[in-house]
């Protein structure tokens, strides 16, 4: 049963374009190509139009996946061309360590060289430049709707409300402590001026 896992399709600058189907134990960057035509005058041929085809490359399947988080995914291409040198010429010293570590005696040999691959780098980048970034995470600001304005207007009256109704309460009290004033005036037998 064959099984298949989704890979990026950058194109020949690196942008992620879409992904694609692949074997599972796809890995590593291979190009992908497509084909332009080219038309020429051929004068030998009774000047008829003939065509010719030329293979370009269009862009490269990625077996590495996208780091979450870019806004626009690019692959460092450079950098996975520089990686493999970097490989190679590990493997290459590797080979060299290992033919002169098995051209010496046995009892002189010692311990077998290891080899060891350099750490890959981070081949995928941010496409967009700071600059780029800022100006599509800056803020929007937003004129109000009709219902923020209805809803700023019924804040404002219910606040209006509230004072009224404090204002109330304070002249309630001071005629309530008045007319106790005046009751109590009227029990002791005189009169006052309120």
């Amino acid at each position: 049963m064959i099984t298949l896992k989704a890979v990026p399709k950058v194109n020949v600058d690196g942008f992620y374009i879409e992904d694609t189907l692949v074997d599972d134990a796809f890995s590593g960057v291979v190009p992908f190509y497509s084909e332009q035509e080219y038309g020429f005058l051929n004068n030998e041929l009774d000047q008829e139009n003939t065509g010719s085809t030329k293979s370009e490359i269009s862009g490269y399947t990625v077996g590495i996946p996208v780091i979450p988080g870019l806004f626009i995914p690019r692959f460092d291409i450079k950098a996975w061309n520089d990686y493999q040198d970097a490989i190679k010429e590990a493997q290459e010293a590797y080979r060299e360590l290992y033919s002169d570590w098995s051209a010496k005696p046995e009892d002189k040999r010692g311990e077998p060289p290891k080899a060891s691959n350099p750490i890959q780098p981070t081949l995928w980048v941010e496409g967009l430049s700071p600059e780029e970034i800022e100006e599509l995470t800056k803020p929007i600001p937003q004129e109000p709707t009709e219902l923020d304005r209805i809803g700023a207007e019924l804040v404002a009256r219910e606040l209006e409300a509230l004072e009224l109704k404090h204002q109330n309460e304070a002249l309630g009290a001071q005629i309530v402590g008045l007319e106790l004033r005046l009751l109590s005036v009227e029990n002791q037998g005189g009169t006052t001026n309120v």
